[in-house]
């Protein structure tokens, strides 16, 4: 096991379209979400197509500092509607792979590109910039709670 990165920020939103919620601790249901996210409920815009591994979305904080420094758009924490948002850490590396957030056990399953969606519910036009930054999607192995500061570790395959 090694120590990659930390919870910054965690969001959720109850319902498809609704606003992004700070959180400082989530519970992650195992084969699920977090518990009052709207994917976890099945009531996300996306949740008719969702494949089996889309449980849980990271982002990089150092890929959203990034695109704020070379392009001047600034996107708040939770404005790509991303659940967690992760310092420290390339999570491309995390692709396919098992990893730890505190005592929850996730692998990497997809990347989590942006898509037109997201400029509609922003009201701007952010996906040019995000493409291949947009962050992963992980499938929760082991369910518990998640909070900010929490490690993140990848584990042995």
């Amino acid at each position: 096991m090694t120590e990659g990165g930390r919870v910054a920020f965690i969001h959720l939103a109850p319902g498809a379209g609704e606003p992004m919620q700070a959180l400082t601790h989530a519970e992650a249901i195992a084969g699920t979400g977090l518990r009052g996210d709207r994917y976890a409920d099945g009531s996300g815009h996306w949740s008719p197509i969702r494949r089996k591994g889309d449980q849980l979305t990271l982002v990089e904080a150092e890929e959203l500092e990034a695109i704020a420094a070379a392009y001047g758009l600034h996107l708040p924490p939770g404005a790509t509607r991303r659940n967690i948002t992760i310092r420290g850490i390339r999570l491309d590396g995390l692709l396919g792979r098992p990893f730890r957030i505190g005592d929850v056990e996730c692998r990497g399953t997809r990347p989590c590109e942006p898509c037109s969606y997201l400029d509609g519910l922003l009201g701007q036009d952010v996906l040019p910039v995000l493409i291949h930054r947009g962050g992963i999607r992980a499938e929760i192995i082991k369910g518990g709670e998640i909070a900010v500061g929490d490690v993140v570790q990848v584990l042995s395959d």
